[in-house]
């Protein structure tokens, strides 16, 4: 028998009992649907996290001071303890370090909070991202103006009651209406406005146009953290081949700024966007190791199914076996058809768990904030996966076959 044929036979055998075969396949569906929806939404959420979200929340190429790490995981209480006795990052700190930085840089300050804007026709808008920075901000974050200007380096330094809005913003504040030159008030304070950010979408589902930026200088600084007091430092680097080295030099001069001894732990901390991504390694090392555990659980019990499934088959096809081998049929040939059967068996669960795993992924993708992305290599490996199921399967079920006496096996009833 030729592959071909095996393969026919086989076919035509999951098409006569379609339900058996879909509860014969279920495991191997189940199994190899669970590894695609799985990668597909890690993958996805990694490249995600990686370029978008990195580049949202940090900045390319950047150095951020802080006052403790921006992620906290299995922080004792003595540990929370020890940096709510740290120092607070202050304007004072970056200007040092702009004085003494010998690396090219680029250093911008700012602090962040929440709150509402209601503007001069009364309209409001609630859970606004506030944002107090200097000017150098906006391009270590890659803002851009749709309408009107960014406030100046002069308007940052003396404090003036400027803003730029973000485009959801301005337009649920304003509507049809130019945003420019209006006043809004934030916390009391007025602000006038003088540009609108160009759209930028939303991250995890959360707007990145509902924004009100403000020189750190302003009322807004002040409310957002006391009195020449940031929360965060924002270095910025053109080559990335000088992140690492700038940021050794940066917890160098912090540390000296702070008068700590050699022996002293940092008082501050001093990242990258892959330092501060390294919780998402974490996740994404921990989901991949236990991946092949829970994928491996579904194909076993599937190859299990698979194989009893093939010894019901080799059993009541036994009369068939022994009329094949009285006219001349080799064990190597029946061999070879039973395993032909139940790899095809397997291989067709697998495409199905495919595109059950596919489909699975886009939905994911479309009702949640979460993004997915099917890589080719894992569909492949899906199927060849759900085909070596079916070989170890049928091995089994093949020698048992394979060894029938054609007499034996034409006598049986």
């Amino acid at each position: 028998m030729n592959l071909w044929e095996g393969v026919t036979l086989a076919m035509n055998q999951i098409w006569s009992q379609k339900l058996k075969s879909f509860f014969s396949l279920l495991g191997v569906i189940i199994g190899v649907m669970f590894l695609i929806v799985v990668v597909s939404v890690v993958e996805g959420m990694d490249r995600y996290v990686r370029e978008d979200f990195s580049s949202q929340i940090f900045g390319i190429n950047t150095i951020t001071v802080r006052r403790w790490p921006s992620v906290n995981i299995n922080t004792s209480s003595d540990e929370w303890r020890d940096r709510l006795r740290s120092p607070r990052v202050t304007l004072d700190d970056a200007e040092y370090l702009r004085e003494r930085l010998d690396l090219p840089a680029r250093i911008g300050v700012l602090s962040d909070g929440g709150g509402e804007v209601v503007a001069e026709n009364a309209r409001s808008v609630e859970n606004v991202s506030f944002v107090a920075a200097s000017y150098e901000v906006f391009q270590i974050r890659d803002w851009a103006v749709a309408r009107g200007r960014l406030f100046s380096p002069q308007e940052a330094d003396r404090g003036a009651a400027v803003a730029v809005l973000g485009f959801e913003t301005a337009e649920v504040l304003f509507e049809s209406l130019d945003p420019i030159g209006r006043t809004v008030r934030v916390q009391g304070f007025p602000y006038r406005v003088i540009g609108v950010l160009e759209e930028e979408g939303s991250l995890f589902g959360q707007s990145l146009d509902n924004r009100f930026v403000a020189p750190v200088t302003s009322p807004l600084g002040r409310v957002l953290s006391p009195r020449g007091v940031v929360e965060e430092i924002v270095i910025q680097v053109d080559d990335p081949s000088l992140v690492r080295p700038v940021q050794t030099e940066v917890e160098g001069l912090m540390r000296v700024r702070r008068r700590l001894r050699p022996s002293e732990d940092t008082n501050f901390a001093a990242e990258t966007a892959d330092d501060s991504l390294s919780f998402w390694d974490n996740i994404s090392r921990i989901l991949f190791t236990a991946l092949p555990g829970l994928v491996g659980i579904s194909l076993v019990v599937g190859g299990v199914v698979i194989m009893n499934i093939m010894l019901v088959s080799v059993m009541e096809r036994t009369r068939e076996i022994g009329v094949r081998k009285a006219l001349g049929a080799r064990r190597r040939d029946i061999l070879t058809q039973v395993l032909i059967e139940s790899a095809t068996l397997s291989t067709v669960g697998a495409a199905f768990g495919v595109a059950v795993g596919i489909g699975l992924a886009g939905t994911v993708a479309a009702l949640t904030p979460l993004p997915a992305a099917v890589a080719p290599l894992w569909v492949t490996l899906g199927v060849l996966l759900g085909t070596g199921v079916g070989i170890a399967a049928g091995v089994y079920p093949a020698a048992k076959a394979s060894k029938l006496h054609p007499v034996d096996a034409l006598r049986y009833e």
